[in-house]
């Protein structure tokens, strides 16, 4: 069973969503749905709500694989 979803504050989503606009790559931290942290350089491609109210960062490596992150499990995003 995962944690609940909490929204996270709308200054934080309009951030997220000029980075999307801007191409701006992000140094990014964020804990997986197992509770493991991973960083990453990433660029940010489009933001998504599911049908149960929860939202996602669509981000995509260096390497060119693309990766869904949930925004409440965001640590910190930086621009790199």
């Amino acid at each position: 069973m995962t944690e609940p979803y909490r929204p996270i504050p709308c200054e934080t989503h309009s951030e997220y969503e000029l980075a999307i606009l801007h191409r701006t790559r992000l140094a990014m931290r964020w804990r997986d749905a197992a509770g493991l942290e991973h960083h990453a350089r990433v660029l940010p491609l489009d933001t998504e709500a599911t049908a149960d109210k929860k939202e996602y960062l669509l981000v995509e490596h260096e390497d060119g694989a693309r990766e869904r992150v949930r925004l409440d499990r965001i640590i910190s995003a930086d621009p790199a």
